[in-house]
């Protein structure tokens, strides 16, 4: 046996490779998360919009926000806000200073028409057939950076890709017979999911569905995925891996799950007190510290040389803003 023998065998490459993480893969289109926060979500307080509403000392949709501002492939953000608040989510945003916050809108009044208004913006501004859009709810302040650059790499195979979480429970799909609601089907668990956001679509994709489904009287889905499975049924859509963390804030009894999450978040110790005031009251002047705080050395964007943040910008500033954007993208990938 070999003097070498006795040593082991590469043990201090195995570790050096482990403690690299992979690079992830470049994109040569926008990537565009549209955050979804026009929701008043009656089921959770009709006085305090639950997006407003302060969890581990931050706004829920700060955290929201800011989970796509942390992905380094994420190129673009759009805020679609409920009218009603649209002042105060755009100070929350101009005292963080979220240098990819391209656009505020107004949405509408079902989710749906939330989206079709964000899919309305970007076409105006001229955004590529073959972008990347993540739709995400707000309400879902902890998405993990795994499921979306899951996303963002599932576009690579699929036009479409949503993240779900497997169902734990057995699932019973259910019909009204007779007055009676009864069950009508058991599906196989390892087949059940439970969908969360984000979702995610080539743009000529969800673009072409949602034009389909709007000739529908009875078009009325909850969810984006959904509009692709029923109005593009040929568009397969992947599975992305979510996590239990992913919740949806739908009802107050969600808070306190919320509050310990954002503890192991932020490395605190125990659960903060429950803040559910909205509007100015909510602390937007702390809210904006602990999202990140506003600095006068903030980043400028690379196309207009302007400040990152501009979010009092007119809808056709914005636009016009879009349209440089993609055209700088458009020139860097040679087309």
């Amino acid at each position: 046996m070999s003097a070498n023998a006795t040593e082991p065998e590469s043990a201090a490459e195995p570790a050096a490779s482990a403690a690299e993480p992979a690079a992830p893969k470049p994109q040569s289109v926008p990537v565009v998360a549209v955050v979804l926060a026009a929701g008043f979500g009656t089921r959770f307080d009709p006085n305090n919009p639950k997006q407003l509403v302060s969890v581990g000392g931050k706004p829920i949709v700060c955290w929201s926000i800011e989970a796509f501002e942390r992905n380094e492939r994420v190129s673009d953000i759009i805020v679609v806000v409920n009218p009603a608040v649209r002042a105060t989510v755009e100070e929350l945003i101009e005292r963080a200073g979220y240098p990819k916050v391209r656009m505020i809108i107004n949405g509408g009044r079902e989710r749906v028409d939330s989206t079709a208004a964000a899919l309305g913006a970007l076409a105006e501004a001229g955004v590529p057939s073959r972008a990347k859009i993540l739709i995400h709810d707000a309400v879902r302040p902890f998405v993990e950076q795994s499921s979306i650059d899951g996303c963002i790499d599932a576009l690579d195979e699929l036009d479409a890709a949503t993240v779900a979480y497997a169902s734990t429970d057995t699932v019973l799909l259910t019909e009204f017979r007779d007055g009676r609601k009864v069950v009508r089907q058991v599906p196989d668990r390892p087949h059940t999911f439970r969908a969360q956001t984000p979702q995610a679509f080539r743009f000529d994709t969800i673009r072409r569905a949602y034009d389909l489904a709007s000739a529908d009287p009875g078009f009325h889905p909850t969810d984006d995925t959904r509009v692709v499975v029923d109005y593009l049924p040929d568009s397969a859509v992947a599975v992305v891996d979510g996590s239990e963390s992913n919740l949806k804030i739908t009802t107050m009894a969600d808070i306190p799950t919320a509050e310990r999450i954002a503890a192991e978040r932020l490395g605190r110790p125990g659960m903060p007190p429950v803040t559910t005031t909205a509007g100015p009251a909510v602390g937007v002047r702390d809210a904006g510290v602990a999202a990140g705080g506003n600095d006068p050395g903030a980043p400028v964007d690379p196309v207009t040389g302007a400040p990152a943040n501009m979010s009092h910008m007119t809808r056709e500033e914005a636009k016009a803003r879009m349209h440089a954007i993609f055209a700088e993208a458009a020139s860097r990938m040679g087309r």
